[in-house]
């Protein structure tokens, strides 16, 4: 493991956990029904273009991020981010449904990913490696209570007011994000110093074989985020089930992120390492995915429980990956930090490339099998992960 310097503040991680919940929030209003109010305005359930574009550009934002860091510093480059999202969302909420705002959609979606990234680099800056389990684990935890609270009152909202509700209700948590972080983030604007042309980025990554294989898994996992978030809705919607009924599945679905991501990084920090669990966890979400495919009832406690199995493998992944990647770098490595979150878009852009082929041939349900997959080619990176122990 390579030496670096530490600043660990407890105020200030506290702080940024606040401001974390409320992105939570704010993010799981929107998040699930996207590709619903994709398909309603361009009139096509195959969404996989949006997201192909939206992800597109957020892999160039996300490539780049140590530059814009480097001109406006950690805590401006959040603010903006969250700017325009306001700016989108209001939009969102004055126009009427056409087609063009697709356009507007995308421009929401690539803020948030600089808005999510943008907060690593923040609680990177005031983290310690000894117990980068915990604080990650805490704050993965903080995080998901507000994907919880968003996506149950989405669906409700949903239900309710149409989506013209819950872009009113994200707009109103927005302005609240942003007031909350010029006030604590206002004094976080330290620039990234380093000069890195891509091409040199990019063999800095693979020279170094943990961060490669934590990427791999990384990507691996925003896969199984990018098709399930999408396709799951819809596939559920399809069946005939109620936007209320999906929010009381989403809901039950996402409480393994509240209850085991902050046991799991102390647990990683004292005793395992990250690799075992990893590994475990990889498999968990391999056998509970193929069984989404097999899976054709509309009753919503079945629906619940199976994918609250999927959300345990991924929410241990999801802070055994943060936990081992963050072990290994500094608040300084803004460009190593933004490299690694490319994944997410890398992950969102394959996804919708794959399932708009896939879809051409077979029904939405099959996208179950693509994710099976990619988890079993997950495991070979898994396995060659250098310990933390």
């Amino acid at each position: 493991m390579l030496e670096h310097k530490e600043h660990f503040n407890r105020n200030k991680v506290r702080v940024i956990n606040w401001v974390s919940f409320l992105v939570g929030f704010s993010q799981a209003m929107v998040i699930y029904v996207l590709s619903t109010y994709f398909k309603e305005i361009s009139g096509t359930e195959n969404v996989s273009i949006f997201y192909l574009a939206s992800y597109a550009i957020i892999l160039l934002f996300l490539f780049n991020l140590h530059k814009f860091t480097r001109i406006l510093g950690k805590g401006r480059v959040f603010l903006f981010s969250v700017l325009a999202k306001i700016i989108a969302n209001v939009f969102l909420i004055l126009l009427p449904p056409a087609p063009w705002l697709i356009v507007i959609l995308i421009a929401y979606v690539i803020f948030s990913g600089l808005e999510w990234a943008n907060l690593d680099v923040i609680l990177e800056s005031f983290s310690k490696d000894k117990i980068s389990g915990r604080i990650r684990g805490l704050h993965l935890t903080i995080i998901n209570l507000g994907f919880i609270f968003g996506l149950f009152i989405s669906m409700r909202l949903l239900d309710e007011f149409g989506f013209h509700g819950v872009f009113i209700a994200a707009l109103i948590l927005n302005g609240v994000i942003f007031l909350n972080a010029l006030i604590g983030f206002r004094d976080i604007n330290e620039v990234f110093t380093k000069k890195l042309k891509s091409i040199e980025l990019l063999k800095k990554i693979f020279r170094r074989k943990d961060i490669f294989s934590i990427y791999l898994v990384s990507f691996s996992l925003e896969f199984f985020y990018a098709l399930m978030v999408i396709y799951t809705p819809i596939y559920l919607s399809d069946l005939g089930i109620s936007w209320g009924n999906i929010g009381i599945i989403f809901t039950v679905m996402l409480i393994p992120f509240v209850l085991l991501q902050y046991p799991a990084g102390i647990l990683a920090d004292r005793k395992r390492g990250e690799k075992g669990l990893i590994i475990f966890s990889l498999f968990l979400m391999l056998a509970t995915t193929l069984v989404c495919f097999f899976t054709n009832t509309k009753e919503i406690f079945v629906w619940a429980a199976i994918l609250f199995g999927t959300r345990i493998g991924a929410a241990l992944v999801e802070i055994l990956r943060d936990s081992y990647f963050y072990k290994k770098i500094d608040g300084q490595d803004v460009d190593i930090i933004g490299f690694f979150r490319t994944a997410m878009p890398v992950a969102y852009i394959a996804a919708a490339g794959v399932s708009a082929i896939w879809l051409l041939f077979f029904p939405v349900k099959a996208v179950f099998l693509v994710v099976s997959l990619v988890m079993v080619l997950a495991l070979y990176p898994a396995f060659r992960l250098p310990s933390n122990k």
